[in-house]
């Protein structure tokens, strides 16, 4: 089915009242519906959704992954092995389920008989098909970055909203206790009034320039660079043909923008948790950055970011400081970062090693939070927590508006790595202040007939 066409069976149009979708969900009818599980079709079968999202999901009672859809041919036919051999193992049949393949992913969205979807896709394929999906009335699970540019951001935001569909952003450090407890911490002034956080997040190494390959007769390569330029097809820009080792598409910004998309969003976002920015953003960016000066690999290396908010808070964010997030203020600090830590109420400090949770002083670890104090949303698992709220329609823990609020610090961020000195963003209008040549910046031109400006028409 052509796009168009596709676009027009699931939707008037973006820019309209509230859409009622077409597709509504079995599993929101509750135990009476014909089956209790939610029917999951799983949209990219590489490394994340085989170490992460799969067995994220199919760990829930509530949830049955019964297709998957990816461009290459073999991950898709491993990805269908992989989620059939679990059910198999599970029930101890051989014919458990017979997992569906869709090598076109609309195709997947028009099955009436799926509910929701998870994204796995490389991340310039990420808000495509997470805002055909919601057009189609699925709910989804999406991988961070949301998006590669603002204003595919800020669509797929308000689209996911008009069509009242469930969005999970796979920010999952925040259904990790310790980075609850930290913002928690914070928000309640254990640590005095914030003023300083640092954040350390790594740079990607570059690489050799690689010679053109012969595309595989697997892959839908086309299609596969959807909206970024045509180039000559190399592995080293896609992902490894053999095994599922980290792929090289990371390392180009045709697909990504580096680590500070990669990493950044999960820090940026738990650090909004704890200062209280979740809805909003920095008012000014500055960064410097090195980049590649040879290779095919250009996205950017070391490097260092300054934010101002109008709250009087700054952030830094570097590889020179540890992967985590530190909160300064008038009384104390506090770092997070991951590990394997888990609280208790009644034993909030980690035992023997504080490296997950660390403080200025044991005193702040160990303060309770009262009951007319501020609690954070709970959440023990980010999968179960998306599938708990497309059971319940109650909002999940990583919702699209403050991933989208995440990935813009990102972005901006990015944005300021071409452009020498301090950039004065909007966090309201969603543009920099007086700066044409920043705010031409804030959108991507997209190869027809691919990405979103092809889809609303």
């Amino acid at each position: 089915m052509k796009r168009r066409n596709f676009i027009k069976k699931t939707a008037a149009t973006a820019a309209g009242t509230m859409i009622i979708p077409t597709i509504v969900p079995s599993s929101v009818f509750g135990k009476s519906a014909p089956s209790n599980k939610i029917n999951i079709g799983q949209i990219g079968c590489g490394r994340i959704a085989r170490g992460h999202d799969m067995p994220g999901v199919w760990q829930h009672e509530v949830a049955q992954i019964m297709a998957v859809s990816d461009l290459d041919s073999n991950r898709m036919a491993d990805g269908k092995k992989l989620v059939e051999d679990h059910y198999n193992e599970k029930t101890g049949s051989n014919n458990a389920v017979d997992v569906k393949m869709y090598a076109d992913y609309k195709e997947m969205l028009l099955d009436k008989d799926i509910d929701a979807v998870v994204i796995s896709t490389p991340d310039h394929w990420h808000s495509q098909p997470a805002i055909e999906a919601a057009l189609a009335g699925k709910d989804i699970y999406l991988q961070k970055p949301t998006s590669l540019t603002i204003t595919e951001g800020r669509l797929l935001s308000d689209i996911v909203h008009r069509q009242g569909v469930i969005l999970q952003v796979g920010t999952q450090q925040r259904s990790s206790p310790q980075f609850r407890r930290a913002a928690e911490l914070v928000r309640n002034g254990r640590i005095g009034k914030v003023h300083t956080v640092k954040i350390g997040l790594p740079g990607d190494p570059s690489g050799p320039l690689f010679e053109e390959m012969p595309v595989p007769k697997s892959l839908n390569f086309d299609m596969w660079l959807g909206s970024t330029p045509e180039i000559p097809y190399t592995e080293n820009l896609v992902h490894p043909q053999k095994g599922y080792d980290r792929p090289g598409w990371l390392r180009h910004e045709n697909y990504g923008a580096g680590m500070i998309t990669g990493w950044g969003q999960h820090h940026y976002d738990s650090a909004a948790w704890g200062m209280d920015t979740e809805f909003t953003g920095p008012i000014s960016v500055e960064t410097v950055a090195q980049f590649p000066k040879s290779g095919s690999w250009n996205v950017h290396g070391d490097f260092m970011v300054k934010h101002e908010y109008a709250n009087g808070m700054t952030v830094y964010t570097s590889g020179g400081f540890p992967n985590g997030i530190r909160y300064e203020g008038t009384d104390g600090w506090i770092f997070v970062t991951r590990g394997a830590y888990r609280a208790t109420a009644s034993d909030p400090i980690p035992e023997g090693s504080t490296k997950a949770l660390d403080a200025s002083s044991e005193d702040i670890l160990r303060s309770q939070i009262g009951d007319d104090e501020i609690h954070l949303y709970v959440s023990e698992e980010q999968h179960g927590n998306w599938l708990d709220c497309v059971q319940s329609r109650k909002q999940p823990i990583s919702p699209v508006e403050i991933g989208h609020r995440a990935c813009t610090v990102c972005l901006i961020s990015h944005i300021a790595m071409k452009i020498p000195g301090v950039l004065k963003w909007n966090p309201e209008a969603e543009k920099f202040v007086d700066n044409d040549v920043a705010n031409s910046m804030l959108r991507r031109p997209q190869r027809y007939p691919y990405g979103t400006d092809y889809i609303m028409r």
